[in-house]
């Protein structure tokens, strides 16, 4: 089908299949309503196509049954599927390009902006809540957090009850809830696991979090696990490689951090160090780089720097 299903007809269904928003592309969905009204909560996971925590959590989540719930459930668990079938790192393989930074999109771009303003003109306005379910790529680790728009206290109170151990206000323009933000949707993106790994305990973190913002927006009942913690409110500092080279961090996650401290040193084959990088901010390690390769301009790591009061 070109477009979505009804998303809220009154009557408990679940649904499954494709939707093809333009030639080229098709992803799958699942839609689960209930009998009685409620919000309708989006859940998408897969923009990085070897994040399988978030990809392996959505596939579970597309089996709630209507009785289970109120409101309506919409997921789409791969939006990058060539990205899934070739194990790539961060981009879509049709473009080569970020979909994570390409939000609002174009309606004449490259396939990744095409199904950017496809998600932001045709799917967003349509949820009250936005979950962007992410886990760590095949080249970085990183402990447990979750990122909401900086100014949308509503982002901030989902990222508190999803319950991870960090909360980052974040900025800037191209991201998913950045984007839904902006058309009015609240929105969080949880980053669970890292290395492209999952289980039971990564997914069953996962799974949880998104429980506990299902049961605040009313759409399902106990039991749910309260949030182990109140997060730490942080916003996030991300130095890029200065040179193509070999990567040697020097500091691990959650390690602290302070200004000037030495992150890692970037060297040749041959041992010659090409750069060695330094914090300019004070903090601690939330996700870092674990190839040993790296390119010029590469994300190296994530200092989380604590929200000044």
């Amino acid at each position: 089908m070109n477009t979505l299903p009804p998303l809220r007809t009154g009557k408990p269904r679940t649904e499954h299949g494709h939707i093809r928003p333009f030639e080229g592309v098709e992803i799958p969905f699942g839609l689960v309503e209930g009998a009685e009204p409620g919000p309708l909560l989006l859940v998408t996971a897969g923009v990085h196509g070897s994040e399988y925590c978030s990809i392996e959590s959505a596939a579970r989540l597309m089996r709630m049954s209507p009785e289970e719930i109120r409101g309506t459930l919409l997921v789409l668990p791969i939006l990058n599927v060539q990205g899934f079938r070739k194990r790539s790192i961060y981009v879509m393989p049709e473009d080569g390009k970020n979909l994570n930074r390409m939000f609002p999109g174009k309606p004449d771009g490259t396939t990744s902006e095409r199904l950017a303003h496809w998600l932001v003109t045709e799917v967003y306005p349509q949820a009250d809540a936005y979950l962007d379910l992410h886990g760590g790529d095949l080249d970085e680790s990183l402990a447990p957090f979750t990122l909401y728009p900086k100014d949308c206290e509503v982002s901030k109170n989902l990222a508190t009850v999803f319950g991870l151990p960090v909360a980052v206000a974040a900025g800037g323009e191209g991201y998913t809830i950045n984007a839904a933000y902006r058309v009015g949707v609240p929105s969080v993106l949880p980053e669970v696991s890292g290395n492209g790994l999952w289980g039971e305990d990564t997914v069953g973190e996962m799974m949880a979090g998104i429980r506990r913002v299902m049961h605040y927006l009313g759409m399902v009942d106990e039991p749910v696990l309260p949030p182990p913690q109140v997060p730490a409110y942080v916003t996030m500092w991300v130095p890029t490689a200065p040179a193509d080279g070999l990567w040697y961090p020097a500091k691990d996650l959650s390690e602290i951090v302070c200004v000037d401290d030495v992150l890692g040193e970037i060297r040749d084959v041959f041992g010659t160090v090409l750069a060695t990088v330094r914090s300019e901010k004070e903090g601690f390690v939330l996700y870092r780089l674990t190839s040993l390769s790296v390119n010029k301009g590469e994300a190296l790591l994530g200092v989380g720097t604590p929200l000044s009061e």
